[in-house]
């Protein structure tokens, strides 16, 4: 695992809200990154399928979007072992810039064969945290093309985002009516070969186009909150118990729910 970052590195993360690291993965570990995916997705996928995916309605716009199976870490030792590596929560926590990091959610996202397009969209408003440090990792298990739905950003705009966005709909440019001033920032496209991992902003727009090719798109992704994190009175993921046992201020840490993965003081111990 390439695991160590430049200042050049963290320069570009920060200046543009998302950034690639080719080949992140050596061959062993990329293959254990796909088998935990398989065996995850397959388990949950073959229980109840409105138990965190978005399979319900097989062939609507969405499921055919792509298949997303959340906190597959939750459920599977081998996935929980790769999500939780204190080495990733390391770099989550240095390109973020804050003192110590935590899962928010891990998710599966397979873009199927000849699958919709990902339309523009923002992370955190989802979300049950409002913070503009959040930031995701997305582990291409395939090579990632522009053919087969590649990431696609717009540079910068992590740094004047509000908290607002819609939903990932069958409108691609839907986000623009909410930020009709981004329709002139030029998207970039992000293919990479399999093994890289991509790194984003929860504040950067980004987007993923159809995979038009007779193979899955295959990425495993995780999205890590910054320590210290309060409710904003969203449920989002948040289990029914633990959301109505919530008030809009509390802190997110909740050892089982938003585990924490590092802390920068461990570095000194």
């Amino acid at each position: 695992m390439r695991d160590q970052l430049t200042a050049v590195q963290i320069e570009f993360y920060q200046t543009n809200g998302f950034l690639v690291i080719e080949d992140f993965l050596d061959a062993d570990e990329l293959e254990e990154w796909r088998r935990c995916t398989e065996e995850s997705v397959a388990e949950r996928l073959g229980g109840a399928v409105d138990f965190m995916t978005n399979q319900m309605d097989p062939d609507a716009f969405y499921a055919r979007v792509f298949t997303q199976c959340l906190r597959l870490a939750d459920t599977h030792e081998g996935m929980n072992k790769l999500i939780c590596d204190p080495r990733i929560g390391r770099l989550a926590t240095t390109l973020a810039g804050v003192e110590g990091i935590r899962i928010w959610h891990d998710q599966a996202l397979i873009k199927p064969p000849h699958g919709n397009p990902t339309a523009w969209h923002l992370d955190v408003p989802y979300w049950s945290f409002s913070s503009r440090d959040a930031l995701s990792l997305w582990m291409a298990l395939d090579d990632i093309t522009l053919a087969n739905g590649c990431l696609w950003y717009l540079p910068g705009v992590h740094r004047v985002a509000r908290f607002e966005n819609v939903g990932i709909g069958e409108n691609l440019g839907g986000l623009f009516k909410v930020y009709p001033e981004w329709r002139e920032i030029e998207p970039q496209a992000c293919p990479c070969p399999a093994g890289s991992i991509v790194w984003h902003n929860g504040l950067t727009a980004h987007a993923a186009g159809p995979n038009m090719t007779i193979r899955p798109r295959r990425a495993m992704t995780c999205a890590f909150m910054p320590d210290g994190s309060t409710f904003n009175g969203k449920q989002n993921i948040l289990p029914d118990d633990y959301f109505n046992s919530l008030t809009i201020g509390d802190l997110l840490d909740d050892p089982k729910q938003n585990e924490l993965i590092w802390q920068n003081s461990w570095a000194e111990q």
